[in-house]
């Protein structure tokens, strides 16, 4: 019993797994949902393969990124894709080609990992 008492109480010390794991996975669930959708929309495949494999990756991009990262990150990605003078202030901004490079490599890694082509 109290080998057991003792596990318990070490699970919930400041910098145990289970508490770092709590603050490292701060991504809202509406967020979550507007990745999976977009995703999903995107891919190809069955529709219930879709939406597993893309829970699969946002799951594991907010295991590389924080959600203010993965917001910035993104935009920044976003952004290249935006025709005329708004797009080309993104692109011009040296941070942003850093942060667009960071999110894909970070998503392409997911990616990988959760078997999406």
């Amino acid at each position: 019993m109290k080998k057991l008492l003792v596990l318990c109480v070490i699970g919930l010390l400041p910098g145990s797994p289970a508490v770092a794991a709590e603050g490292a996975n701060d991504f809202p669930t509406l967020a979550r949902v507007e990745y999976v959708l977009g995703c999903a929309r995107d891919a190809k495949g069955p529709e219930l393969e879709k939406l597993y494999k893309c829970s699969c990756v946002i799951d594991a991009v907010a295991q590389r990124l924080t959600h203010d990262e993965y917001v910035e990150y993104s935009t920044a990605a976003n952004a290249f894709g935006i025709g005329g003078e708004r797009g080309e202030m993104m692109r011009a901004y040296a941070g942003g080609k850093e942060m667009a490079g960071k999110y894909r490599a970070v998503q392409a890694e997911a990616r990988k990992a959760c078997l999406m082509q």
